[in-house]
């Protein structure tokens, strides 16, 4: 059975539809067969509903009987729920230099698990100038403590590396870690009876 997708750019309706000939799918679903588009338009007004060009490059052109506003509707509720639970991941970076203070630190910090606890991957950069380029071992030091800093929510994806005169790495989120309501502990803790004080005290 040839299955038939609906195409996603603007459809010809009703009267619009002028090729001499057309295959009709009902609103069913069932296969109508090849008739004049006059006809096939007037099976739906018959039934309340409109005649759409779903295929229009099949030939010939496949049409379908179907309640247009409501599929229209239906598509749009479809799209912005998709476009709702889309989350689009960014890559936010994080510079700093050798000799960056403790304050500053903290602050570059607070801002990358931020940027981690929304979902985005962060790249860290120290970036080396004139003599520092000696002592680039105090940039890895660096990065390897804002990594450590950050391991309760994000992994480390790419080590630190030299590129030029910067030295980069990158953290992405971890996958958030979610208790087991379900699980045994719980459930034998609810299960437990519980001793009575009153009764504990009266035995004595």
């Amino acid at each position: 059975m040839e299955v038939f997708h609906i195409s996603k750019q603007d459809h010809q309706l009703n009267e619009d539809i002028r090729d001499k000939e057309i295959r009709v799918i009902g609103a069913s679903g069932d296969q109508l067969g090849i008739m004049a588009p006059k006809t096939a338009l007037d099976m739906a007004y018959e039934q309340g509903l409109d005649l759409v060009k779903i295929a229009p490059t099949a030939n010939p052109p496949v049409c379908r009987i179907m309640d247009y506003g409501k599929f229209r509707f239906e598509q749009s509720k479809k799209e912005k729920e998709a476009k709702k639970n889309q989350h689009v991941t960014e890559v936010k970076e994080i510079r700093m230099s050798p000799g960056i203070d403790i304050g500053d630190f903290n602050v570059k910090l607070r801002n990358a698990q931020k940027f981690l606890s929304d979902g985005n991957r962060v790249k860290v950069t120290v970036r080396f100038r004139g003599r520092e380029m000696a002592h680039t071992d105090i940039g890895r030091n660096l990065l390897v403590k804002f990594a450590s800093e950050c391991q309760d929510i994000a992994n480390l994806e790419k080590n630190p590396k030299l590129d030029g005169r910067n030295m980069s790495m990158f953290l992405a989120p971890k996958p958030a870690n979610k208790p087991d309501k379900g699980s045994k502990a719980a459930k034998a803790s609810k299960a437990a009876p519980q001793d009575d004080p009153a009764k504990a005290e009266s035995k004595q």
